[in-house]
């Protein structure tokens, strides 16, 4: 199991801490270092089930500075694809992948239910 993360991330630290109770091993990523590539986005996309908007960071400083809220609806999915690759703090976190299953942000309920 992978943990892309980031250290500052409250969240991050809470997925972190509750993956730590529940004795979990996990390989950490520090998503500022190493950004997601476009095909590990694609991948992680797929496994999740989730759409493309609720793989950004939306109360993240590049998010708002950069007006990608008002952008996105006229954005195809290649271009967001490229955005989410071209800067990690824009991408949701932490992101939980496992072998069949890819869980963005952190809610409990979700980490028990997978886990």
């Amino acid at each position: 199991m992978k943990m892309v993360c980031y250290a500052k991330c409250g969240t991050c630290r809470k997925a972190k801490k509750w993956l730590n109770d529940h004795a979990l091993e996990f390989e950490e990523r520090d998503i500022k270092e190493q950004n997601p590539t476009a095909a590990e986005l694609k991948r992680w996309q797929k496994k999740s089930g989730l759409e493309w908007k609720k793989f950004f960071n939306t109360s993240g400083k590049s998010y708002k500075d950069n007006h990608i809220k008002d952008r996105l609806k006229d954005m195809s999915e290649k271009e967001i694809i490229e955005l989410l690759a071209s800067d990690g703090m824009l991408v949701k976190r932490p992101i939980l992948i496992t072998d069949d299953k890819v869980l963005v942000g952190f809610r409990e309920s979700e980490y028990e239910t997978l886990l």
